[in-house]
C-alpha cells in the first residue's frame, strides 16, 4: 500500500456552548462549528484514519508494553526500573488500576479514536449522499467501520470489559450513561465482528487509494477475531484446549480463504520485511503508515512515535534502550539438526559471538531480529554492535531489538531529545495469517496443510542468509519439519507456537498468544524463575524477576485504569480480583 496522507485540522473536536453564562459566553477560536465540520465527510473520515498513527510512547498504539514487556520475549530496557511506568507490566506482581499510570493514557486515546470514527460516521449519515454520493458513501461507511472495530480490537484484548460507545451513542448523548459490563465479552467481541463484515462485504480487495483498508485486511481481522474466541474466555480457568470452539476455528480457515487467493503472498527474504524499503510490499496486508520528511515535504515527517524509546543505546542519536530481547527468547532460537530444542532450549544460557563458530547453530531469524554485541547492526558493517551500546548491562543486558528500527545509515525522520523512524507500524503481514490459520488447521486436524504452511515459512528463513547476514551463515542451520512432527495434534500444536514466536518475535504481540492458548502463567512464571539468573560475558542482569508472579483468574487481562473507574462512579466495574 501507498501512503496516505490525512488532514487533521478541522475534524479535531467540536464544542458547542448552550445555556452559558457571560462569563463562558464567548466565540471560541481554534475549534470549528460542529455542522460545518460535518459537512465536509471526506475530512471526517481523514481525520479518522490519522488517528492510526496518532500515538506516543506512553500510549503506543502497537501495544508494544502490553504484548512483548509482559512476556517471555523481552524485558523493559531503558536506564532501570523505574524509567517509565511499565516495570509493572514486566514482573506482573505490582500491577494494579493506577500502576502503570500509562493504561490511562492508552484507554483515553484509544477512545479518543472511537470518537473520530464515530463523528466521521455522523458526517457520512448527515451528509454522505449529497458528498460523495451513494456508492463512495458505502464504502467509506465500511472503512470507517474497520478503523473502529480496530481500536475496540485494542480495547477488548487490553481490558477486557469495555463500554460500546458508538455514533448512536455519540449523535443522543448518552455516553456517560454507558456501562462497562453492559455486554459480555463475546457480545463485545460480536459488536467488533459486525463492524469488521461490514468492511468485508463492502469493501474491494485492492483500493485505488493507497493506505486504505481493504477487504483482505477486514477478512485478516474476522479470522484474528474468531481465533480469539475459538479458544475460550481469555481467563486460564476456562480457555485452552478443552475449551476449543470448533466452528469458530473453522471461520479463521475460511476468512483466510480470502488471504490465501490474493495477491499478498510471503516477501522473499525474512530481512527485507523489515527495511523501510519494502515496508508496502506483498507481505503488508494492512500497516499504519508513517513517512519521512523528504517524502512527504513537512518538518519532521510522520514518524512512528509509538517505537520513540526503543533505539539501541550509542547507535542512534538519541537511542533509549528499551524493547531488548530476552535471553529465554535467544536461547529459543537454538537448531539441532536444523530442528527446534523444543524440551532443552533453555537448559544452559548461550549466545553467537561473530566470528566463532561452534557446535551450536542457529534459526537465521535471530540474526534479522536481535541486535548482539560483535555483529553488525541491521546488517551494516560500519556500525557494528559492542556491549558499549547498551545503557543499563547490569539491568538488562546487552541485547538490542532490530525489527522495529531502520538501518543505521538510513539516519531518523527526527533526531532531537527524541529520535523518530519512518518505520511502517504492521497490523497484518501476509506471514502472520499464515499462521493463524495453520493454528486453526492443527486444532481442526487438518495436520498435513499445516505442515505445509509452516514448512513455507521455515524454507523462507532458510533462504534469508546470503542477502543480509552472509557473516552468520556458518552459525545457521534449520531444516523442514518431517512429516513424523505432524502426526499428532499434540507435536503440530508445539511446532506451530514455536514457529509463531520465532517468526513473529517482538512484534508486540507475544503475550496474547500465551493467553489465547491459556498456558501464560505456566510459561511466564518458569520464564521468571530462570531469567532472572541471566549472565552475559559475565555480567549478571534480569534480577528483578525475582519478584515477578503472574497470578491466573486476574492478570489475563488488565485493570480498568483508576481514572476512568472513578471518573463516574459506580458506572464501571473493575476487572475481577484486581
Amino acid at each position: 500500500m501507498k501512503k496516505i496522507y490525512m488532514l487533521v485540522t478541522a475534524c479535531l473536536m467540536s464544542l458547542t456552548l448552550t445555556n452559558c453564562d457571560d462569563f463562558l459566553d464567548y466565540s471560541p477560536t481554534a475549534v470549528i462549528d460542529e455542522d460545518k465540520a460535518f459537512s465536509d465527510p471526506e475530512k471526517m473520515v481523514n481525520a479518522a484514519y490519522a488517528m492510526l498513527g496518532d500515538c506516543w510512547y506512553s500510549y503506543p498504539f502497537n501495544l508494544f508494553p502490553y504484548g512483548d514487556i509482559t512476556s517471555d520475549d523481552c524485558l523493559k530496557g531503558g536506564s532501570g526500573t523505574t524509567d517509565t511506568g511499565y516495570h509493572p507490566l514486566e514482573i506482573w506482581s505490582t500491577l494494579t488500576a493506577t500502576t502503570p499510570n500509562e493504561m490511562d493514557e492508552l484507554w483515553y486515546r484509544l477512545y479518543c479514536a472511537v470518537s473520530r470514527c464515530n463523528r466521521a460516521l455522523v458526517a457520512l449519515d448527515r451528509n454522505g449522499d449529497r458528498v460523495l454520493g451513494e456508492n463512495v458513501k458505502e464504502q467509506r461507511v465500511a472503512e470507517v467501520k474497520f478503523l473502529r472495530a480496530h481500536f475496540y480490537y485494542k480495547l477488548l484484548v487490553l481490558f477486557r470489559q469495555v463500554p460500546w460507545i458508538d455514533e448512536i451513542a455519540y449523535t443522543n448523548n448518552s455516553i456517560e450513561q454507558i456501562r462497562n459490563d453492559e455486554f459480555s465479552y463475546e457480545e463485545l467481541f460480536g459488536k467488533v465482528i459486525a463492524d469488521f463484515e461490514t468492511a468485508y462485504n463492502v469493501l474491494p480487495a485492492e483500493q485505488t487509494d493507497g493506505g486504505r483498508v481493504n477487504k483482505i485486511a477486514a477478512a485478516s481481522y474476522l479470522a484474528k477475531c474468531y481465533l480469539n474466541l475459538a479458544w475460550g474466555d481469555g481467563y486460564e480457568a476456562t480457555t485452552g484446549e478443552s475449551h476449543i470452539n470448533e466452528d469458530y476455528m473453522q471461520k479463521v480457515v475460511t476468512y483466510t480463504n480470502e488471504v490465501t487467493a490474493s495477491g499478498y503472498d510471503y516477501l522473499e527474504d525474512y530481512g527485507d520485511i523489515f527495511l523501510p524499503d519494502y515496508k508496502n510490499s506483498k507481505e503488508s496486508i494492512f500497516a499504519v503508515q508513517c513517512s519521512d520528511y523528504q517524502d512527504d515535504n513537512t518538518s519532521y515527517g510522520r514518524a512512528n512515535w509509538s517505537n520513540t524509546l526503543n533505539g539501541c543505546w550509542g547507535m542512534w542519536s538519541c537511542g533509549w534502550d528499551f524493547h531488548k530481547p530476552s535471553q529465554n527468547l535467544v536461547n529459543a532460537f537454538k537448531t539441532k539438526d536444523g530442528l527446534p530444542m523444543f524440551d532443552d532450549y533453555n537448559e544452559e544460557i548461550d549466545y553467537p559471538v561473530n566470528g566463532e563458530v561452534d557446535e551450536q547453530k542457529w534459526d537465521p531469524r535471530l540474526f534479522h531480529t536481535v541486535g548482539m554485541p560483535t555483529y553488525p547492526y541491521k546488517y551494516e558493517a560500519e556500525y557494528t554492535m559492542t556491549k558499549n551500546n547498551s545503557r543499563t548491562p547490569n539491568t538488562y543486558g546487552y541485547y538490542t531489538s532490530l525489527k522495529e528500527v531502520p538501518q543505521r545509515s538510513k539516519g531518523e525522520t527526527y533526531n532531537g531529545s527524541w529520535q523518530a523512524f519512518a518505520m511502517n507500524d504492521y497490523v497484518f503481514r501476509y506471514t502472520d495469517v499464515m499462521l493463524m490459520r495453520a493454528e486453526a488447521l492443527v486444532e481442526l486436524g487438518e495436520l498435513g496443510e499445516a505442515r505445509i504452511i509452516i514448512n513455507d515459512i521455515r524454507e523462507r528463513a532458510a533462504n534469508s542468509v546470503n542477502k543480509h547476514i552472509a557473516y552468520a551463515k556458518d552459525q545457521c542451520e534449520i531444516a523442514l519439519y518431517p512429516e513424523s512432527y505432524f502426526q499428532d495434534k499434540e507435536t503440530a500444536r508445539k511446532c506451530l507456537r514455536w514457529e509463531r514466536r520465532l517468526e513473529m518475535a517482538m512484534e508486540n504481540g507475544r503475550y496474547f498468544d500465551l493467553r489465547r492458548w491459556g498456558i501464560a502463567s505456566e510459561t511466564l512464571n518458569a520464564y521468571f524463575a530462570s531469567e532472572q539468573n541471566n549472565v552475559y560475558d559475565g555480567q549478571t542482569y534480569a534480577q528483578y524477576y525475582k519478584d515477578a508472579h503472574y497470578e491466573p483468574n486476574k492478570n489475563e487481562f488488565f485493570p480498568i485504569p483508576y481514572n476512568q473507574l472513578y471518573y463516574i462512579p459506580g458506572l464501571y466495574t473493575q476487572n475481577k480480583n484486581y
